[in-house]
């Protein structure tokens, strides 16, 4: 299961809202890559896959392919604002290691990737 603040399902609700397209839902998975192993990826599509697990969550449709999810059970978005403008924030229970910018991670079972670099 994924969780989504408030402020987050607002920001998230107020981006679906403008963009205009029916049937939009928020997509979330992992890609092998980035400065600790894995990086996340954030974004709307209209399209199901085969293997897809699909919820709502506060009002968000939320989609995450089938092998994202062992990585993502637990993960908690938010949305902070500070001085600088707004952005998500994520918190993964599943990450032993993450980048400085928190865009990557890693889990125990990658903790030895070879590919891993500091960022």
């Amino acid at each position: 299961m994924v969780n989504i603040s408030e402020p987050a399902t607002e920001k998230i609700q107020e981006m679906l809202a403008a963009e205009e397209i029916p049937n939009l839902f928020l997509r979330i998975g992992v890609q092998e890559g980035g400065c600790s192993g894995f990086s996340y990826g954030m974004g709307f599509d209209d399209e199901i896959h085969e293997g897809d697990s699909e919820m709502e969550v506060g009002g968000v449709k939320v989609v995450v392919d089938g092998d994202s999810m062992k990585y993502l059970r637990g993960l908690e978005i938010d949305w902070k604002e500070s001085a600088m403008g707004g952005g998500f924030t994520i918190q993964n229970p599943n990450a032993t290691a993450t980048c400085g910018c928190g865009s990557s991670f890693r889990t125990a079972t990658e903790a030895g990737n070879p590919a891993a670099e500091p960022c």
